[in-house]
C-alpha cells in the first residue's frame, strides 16, 4: 500500500495501543496454565497472531473474542480478548509446525519450550526472520547434543532440553534468549542457572519477563542482575489479565507533540517496567540547544522515531545502535537512506548514528518503509510536516494495525494510492 500524507498537525485524545512486548509474554504464561484464563486488551497485530497460531499448534486452547468498540470521542484501536490455557509443552506432537511469520519474539520465546518435549518441532517464517541472530540457541543445542537444522525459511529442532547449572548467554545480543529460557526451565526436574556475559543490554525487557512470571507464580531468583537461579518443578498459576499500554508505540504519539501537535495520551502506566518509557526524557533532550547524545542500548526500538525527531529538530547522536542491523531491516542504514530523501544527512557506524542538523524538505521521490513497521511509522511522522508518499505503508500491521486509523482520527490527512480506496479513518476525535 502506498500512502499520500499531507502536511497536517495532530490534535486530540488517544488511548495508547496494547503493549506488544507484554502481550507476547502474557499470552505464553497464560497458555502454560492448566485452566484457560482471559488475556484482554490485545490488538491483533501480525506478531501477536503469530504467537497465538504457534501456541494453538503446540496444544493450547484458545478462544478469541472482540471487545466492545470504544465509546466517546477518544481515538482507540479495536481490541480483543484471548481465553487461553491448557498447553503442556511436554506433550507437543511429533512434527508440529509453528508458523512464526516475521515475529522474532515468537520464535525466540517459544524455542526453548519446544525443546522440552523431545519431539521434532519445525519453526517456519520469512527469510528475514531466520537471518536474525539465533546463535545462543544453536550453541545450547550443540552443547546438549540436540538436533538443530537451520534452513532459509525454517528451523527444525528436537530436544529434550536438560537442566544445567551453567547456561551462559552473551548479554549484548538480545534479551529474548533469556526470556525464552526463563519460560521453559521452571518445568524441568532439576534447578538451572543462567549467567549473562557482560555487557548486558535491554535489561528492562528481562524485567518485564520477570514481572510476568512472578504474577503467574513462577519463582526466579535474580543475583547481581546477571545471574538467574531457576528452581525446578514449578507450575504456572494463571489468572485474568489486561495487557498494559505500549510505551514503545506511544512514543510515536509523543513525537507528534514534538512536531507541533496537541495530543493527549491515555492508558499508560508510569510504573511499567517497559524500558521505552524513557522516550519522554529523550524528547526533552532533543528540545535543548545542544546536540544530545542518546543511548538506545536498552531501548533499540526507539531508534527510528528518535532519528525522525532529531531530523525535525537540531540533530542528535544515538549510541548503542549495534543491534539495529538485526531488526526487521538494518534500521540505522535504512533510516539514513530515507532521511537523505528529505534533505537530512545521517552517518551510521557500528556503534553510533549521527543525525545532522538540517532543513527538512518535501521528498522528490516516495519514501519506503522497506517492510519494517517502525520505519514506516517514523517516516510517516516526518511526512506530516512536509508531505509526500510512503511505499509499503502496510508494514505497520506487524505491531500496530490501527496506526493510520488513529492518525486519521487525530486529524492527519492521508489518502491511499492503490485499488483499496481511501483509508477507513475514525470520524470523531476529542479536541483539546
Amino acid at each position: 500500500m502506498n500512502l499520500i500524507i499531507k502536511p497536517s498537525q495532530a490534535a486530540g485524545t488517544v488511548t495508547a495501543p496494547p503493549s506488544k512486548s507484554m502481550a507476547h509474554r502474557q499470552l505464553i504464561a497464560a497458555a502454560l496454565g492448566k485452566e484457560p484464563r482471559a488475556v484482554s486488551h490485545l490488538e491483533w497485530s501480525e506478531d501477536i497472531l503469530a504467537t497465538l497460531d504457534c501456541l494453538r499448534a503446540m496444544g493450547a486452547s484458545i478462544e478469541r473474542r472482540e471487545d466492545a468498540p470504544a465509546v466517546g470521542k477518544t481515538v482507540s484501536a479495536q481490541t480483543g480478548t484471548a481465553v487461553i490455557g491448557g498447553l503442556d509443552p511436554f506433550a507437543v506432537a511429533e512434527g508440529t509446525v509453528l508458523p512464526c511469520r516475521e515475529s522474532g519474539s515468537t520464535l525466540r520465546f517459544l524455542l526453548p519450550l519446544a525443546l522440552l518435549s523431545g519431539r521434532t518441532v519445525v519453526f517456519t517464517g520469512s527469510e528475514r526472520l531466520f537471518e536474525r541472530p539465533l546463535e545462543p540457541y544453536r550453541q545450547l543445542c550443540a552443547e546438549q547434543r540436540l538436533f538443530w537444522d537451520l534452513q532459509r525459511d525454517r528451523l527444525t529442532v528436537r530436544g529434550p532440553l536438560r537442566p544445567s547449572e551453567e547456561f551462559e548467554l552473551t548479554g549484548d545480543l538480545s534479551s529474548q534468549f533469556v526470556t525464552g529460557l526463563l519460560y521453559a526451565l521452571p518445568f524441568l526436574d532439576e534447578p538451572s542457572r543462567i549467567t549473562l556475559l557482560p555487557p548486558v543490554v535491554s535489561r528492562p525487557y528481562i524485567d518485564m519477563t520477570l514481572a510476568v512470571l512472578r504474577n503467574y507464580g513462577i519463582r526466579i531468583v535474580s543475583v547481581n542482575d546477571d545471574r538467574f537461579h531457576i528452581p525446578a518443578k514449578q507450575k504456572y498459576r494463571p489468572h485474568p489479565v489486561k495487557v498494559e499500554g505500549d510505551w514503545s508505540n506511544a512514543a510515536l504519539l509523543q513525537a507528534l507533540n514534538f512536531l507541533g501537535g496537541r495530543v493527549k495520551i491515555k492508558g499508560l502506566d508510569s510504573l511499567s517496567p517497559q524500558g521505552d518509557k524513557v522516550f519522554g526524557s529523550m524528547l526533552e533532550a532533543l528540545r535543548g540547544k545542544k546536540t544530545p547524545v542518546l543511548d538506545v542500548s536498552d531501548c533499540p526500538d526507539l531508534a527510528p522515531v528518535l532519528m525522525a525527531a532529531a531530523a525535525a529538530g537540531r540533530g542528535a547522536v544515538l549510541e548503542g545502535t549495534d543491534r539495529l542491523k538485526y531488526k526487521e531491516s538494518d534500521r540505522g542504514v535504512v533510516m539514513a537512506g530515507e532521511l537523505a530523501k528529505l534533505n537530512i544527512q545521517a552517518v551510521v557506524d557500528e556503534h553510533r548514528i549521527w543525525v545532522e542538523n538540517g532543513t527538512l524538505l518535501s521528498p522528490k521521490e516516495p519514501l519506503d518503509s522497506h517492510g519494517d513497521h517502525r520505519i514506516a511509522m517514523a517516516l510517516t511522522l516526518l511526512l506530516t510536516l512536509v508531505g509526500g508518499e510512503l511505499q509499503n505503508a502496510e508494514a505497520v500491521a506487524k505491531s500496530w494495525p490501527a496506526f493510520y486509523d488513529v492518525l486519521g482520527g487525530l486529524g492527519i490527512v492521508m489518502e491511499r494510492r492503490d485499488e483499496e480506496g481511501p483509508a477507513a479513518l475514525p470520524a470523531e476525535v476529542s479536541q483539546p
